[in-house]
């Protein structure tokens, strides 16, 4: 049996890792748009381009990771057309690969809106480590002396907190009224603002860029919304990104937002499964499939892919939505249904401004549904592990804000359930 997947990050990694566990002898084919060897982690990028770890340190999986689990990687090649009736996949070079089961696990898109002067150099996105280098390389020539960000966003928070390690002088512009606008809520949004301006960045809300003006090939101003024109040696798009899901749509496969899959990660196409950030899968807090683009979800779901395909019937219970920056040393992290009100639900909250420290959970019934956490995150993993299990937290919810709220705070049921071993008494 041969498989074949789209896709060289997280998801692909999950998928090869679950098929080894169960499936030796399998033929597995990995073909990438990406040239590199190395499987990188994405969410280390921003500390790559802030100059705090090494490149070497970008690799998630080891350099030998393809030969030890007895891979194919056909790198630097990119996947045109997906023939479900046929089994196989045809990519821009004009190779047809054949397949008995299918993997896309493409990732998402950075989306970059389609304003005159775009293309030219000095303009980035940053999902990939193309970007990274391109961006590294202008620092490192010293060409890049003020830069914007477009996007107040994770991926724009994590650009500008790189930039600055870096001495840069940096521009947010969000086209929305406030920053980190989906993960937190105004009080958090309030907090990083502040960080950022008290450290010399210009924050602009309801403002974007129009227009951008270059010489000789290189950007060296924007025009604003407002009619503003900035000068920038560096340009880059942090606005998000969206399923890279053409190639399923065009394939007639069932696509949303997302490609639409089951809680074993199959399609609507017999033999092709979809995992990661371009697969629309079964979120737990929202009991509903949506896209949630973050890493442990990306390789979870192609984990279960790959049992499935091993002919492990592995159901994925769903995701959390889970997301972290750190600007100016200082976390935020958003979990679940963190920033929902409404009258069906209860808000706990709790707020040192002066030492950067605010704590938002949100309740629906007994049950925590989402967490927003700036300066401390140390519960983060607590809160998450009762929000995915859904857990009854009446008998302690006067001790879930608590700076001491740890496992023996926790129901006994609960803890018995995530603790367990010979000799151990909880």
């Amino acid at each position: 049996m041969r498989t074949l997947i789209i896709g060289n990050s997280a998801a692909a990694v999950g998928v090869v890792e679950s098929m080894r566990q169960h499936d030796k002898e399998a033929e597995i084919i990995v073909v990438s748009e990406e040239p590199y060897e190395m499987i990188y982690s994405r969410p280390l990028l921003s500390h790559y381009l802030g100059a705090e770890i090494e490149k070497s340190r970008l690799a998630y999986r080891g350099q030998d990771f393809h030969e030890r689990h007895d891979v194919m990687p056909i790198l630097g090649t990119r996947i045109v057309r997906i023939e479900p009736e046929e089994h196989r996949v045809r990519a821009a070079s004009g190779e047809v690969y054949a397949y008995d089961k299918l993997v896309i696990s493409t990732g998402g898109t950075p989306i970059v809106p389609p304003i005159p002067g775009v293309q030219t150099g000095g303009v980035y996105t940053f999902t990939r480590l193309d970007d990274a280098e391109g961006i590294v390389q202008g620092l490192t020539e010293g060409a890049v002396r003020r830069c914007i960000v477009v996007g107040g966003g994770m991926i724009g928070m994590k650009t500008v907190d790189a930039l600055m390690k870096r001495g840069v002088s940096v521009t947010i512009l969000e086209l929305a009224p406030r920053i980190l606008g989906a993960a937190l809520d105004e009080t958090g949004s309030r907090m990083m603002t502040e960080l950022l301006t008290s450290a010399g960045v210009e924050v602009l809300t309801e403002n974007t860029v129009e227009e951008i003006q270059s010489s000789e090939g290189h950007i060296e101003s924007v025009t604003l919304r407002d009619g503003r024109i900035l000068d920038c040696d560096l340009l880059v798009f942090g606005i998000g990104v969206r399923p890279n899901a053409g190639l399923a749509e065009e394939a007639g496969i069932e696509v949303n937002r997302g490609v639409v899959v089951d809680q074993y990660m199959r399609t609507s196409k017999p033999d092709i499964y979809a995992a990661g950030d371009v697969a629309e899968a079964y979120d737990l807090v929202v009991d509903m499939n949506r896209t949630v683009a973050i890493w442990p979800n990306a390789y979870r779901q192609g984990a279960v892919a790959g049992a499935h395909i091993a002919g492990v019937s592995r159901l994925d219970e769903g995701g959390v939505a889970m997301n972290t920056v750190e600007v100016c040393d200082v976390p935020a992290m958003s979990i679940g249904n963190g920033n929902v009100s409404g009258e069906d639900c209860e808000v706990l909250v709790e707020h040192d401004a002066e030492n950067h420290r605010y704590k938002r959970l949100v309740l629906q019934g007994d049950c925590l549904v989402g967490a927003i956490l700036v300066g401390d995150v140390g519960r983060a993993g607590i809160y998450t592990g009762l929000i995915r299990s859904r857990v009854d937290v009446s008998d302690c919810r006067d001790g879930l804000l608590h700076q001491h709220f740890g496992l023996l705070s926790l129901p006994d049921q609960y803890r018995k359930h995530i603790v367990t071993g010979l000799g151990i008494e909880v």
